[in-house]
């Protein structure tokens, strides 16, 4: 009877046992597919679609930090893609400056007024004469809050009879808006813009 009582308690502790063990085989089984669940949700969170010409193209999701020069050099380099590429149609000229407007604070807005006041898009549009400008470098410092910046840029400036350069300098601070536009694609705000130097190169 003994030995009936000592099998009973044997068989019990061994089902106790692997109730256990089958309890913490699920509970590891669960949390296994609840991880691979969230990496599966994260990594399709990061696939961007993107439609291109009619085509949509796959992109991938990174932080923006990583990629804080790039955006920056760009945003800088299409402020002064609009401030400085300009042809001789006032129109042109304020259409071509309003764009810009929104990439910069009102420092902008005060080189653009010295220059209309001194005449300078009067004697684009006079002459004749169509403004390009090609960004050579950006030096970035993303050490500091708000990130400075030296922009070094080539104008070329053509008339019907010859074409000149001009080395063009400029240097300002980047403000991060937290927010993007269709009228400013990064979120980005030049501040404090001034021209360091803008004068004729040397044949």
């Amino acid at each position: 009877m003994f030995t009936q009582f000592r099998n009973i308690d044997t068989a019990f502790r061994h089902i106790k046992r692997f109730s256990i063990a089958l309890i913490l085989a699920n509970v590891l089984t669960v949390c296994f597919c609840a991880y691979k669940s969230y990496q599966m949700v994260e990594a399709a969170q990061q696939r961007i679609y993107i439609l291109y010409n009619g085509k949509v193209m796959e992109a991938l999701a990174t932080h923006r930090q990583g990629n804080l020069p790039v955006e920056l050099r760009d945003h800088i380099k299409t402020f002064h893609y609009y401030f400085f590429n300009l042809i001789p149609d006032d129109k042109a000229i304020e259409t071509s400056v309003s764009k810009a407007f929104y990439l910069a604070d009102e420092s902008a807005k005060k080189q653009y007024d010295n220059l209309k006041e001194s005449g300078y898009y009067n004697n684009l549009i006079s002459a004749n004469i169509s403004q390009e400008i090609e960004v050579d470098s950006t030096v970035l410092d993303i050490d500091q809050y708000p990130y400075t910046f030296i922009c070094y840029a080539t104008q070329k400036l053509t008339r019907s009879t010859s074409t000149a350069l001009k080395r063009l300098v400029t240097k300002g601070k980047v403000r991060d808006l937290k927010q993007q536009t269709d009228n400013n694609p990064h979120g980005f705000l030049i501040e404090h813009w001034e021209v360091l130097k803008n004068e004729n190169q040397l044949p």
